[in-house]
């Protein structure tokens, strides 16, 4: 990890890092950090966007147990991706999972969409994650108002007006 930090005191959580961040290990390690630190303060809504997930570390146990401790009532988890083929093949973790909390979440897609034009952001009331380079996998996260209320209009924009259901938890046939 390329983000400059002390070491939390013994028994106590770090808070997620501010500033840049770089390289394919930081960026993974961000997201299971986001998605515990969600779980352990109880945010109540997360937008979890990317063209199509492959870098993301969604399929591991530690991530999915995060999403189980932070599930609850009243909580709001939306997915916006290009497409979820490739959340089908590699995080099946996950897509058990999201049968189980079909009613906390929302999928979107955004089929005709470039997949460099889909924000690949974690965002929260509280903290953002933003990749900015996908191939180097750069980027920068903290919980600065203005930053967080900038990727919120971005990715409302998104979800109201340039996609539309997708990743259904259930497939019907007959």
């Amino acid at each position: 990890m390329t983000i400059d930090q002390q070491p939390p005191p013994a028994g106590a959580f770090a808070p997620l890092p501010e500033g840049r961040f770089s390289g394919r290990e930081a960026f993974q390690q961000l997201v299971r950090d986001a998605l515990a630190t969600a779980a352990r303060e109880g945010w109540r809504e997360l937008i979890l966007s990317d063209a199509d997930f492959h870098d993301w570390p969604l399929g591991e146990r530690a991530v999915i147990e995060s999403l189980q401790e932070w599930a609850h009532s009243g909580r709001r988890l939306t997915f916006l991706a290009r497409s979820y083929n490739e959340v089908a093949r590699r995080h099946a973790r996950l897509v058990r999972w999201r049968t189980t909390w079909d009613h906390i979440l929302t999928c979107r897609a955004c089929p005709a969409a470039d997949p460099l034009d889909i924000p690949s952001v974690i965002w929260s009331p509280h903290w953002v994650l933003q990749r900015l380079d996908l191939d180097r996998c750069t980027g920068v996260s903290g919980s600065e108002p203005a930053r967080r209320v900038m990727l919120q209009e971005v990715l409302a924009e998104w979800v109201r007006s340039k996609s539309t259901p997708g990743f259904p938890s259930t497939t019907l046939g007959l």
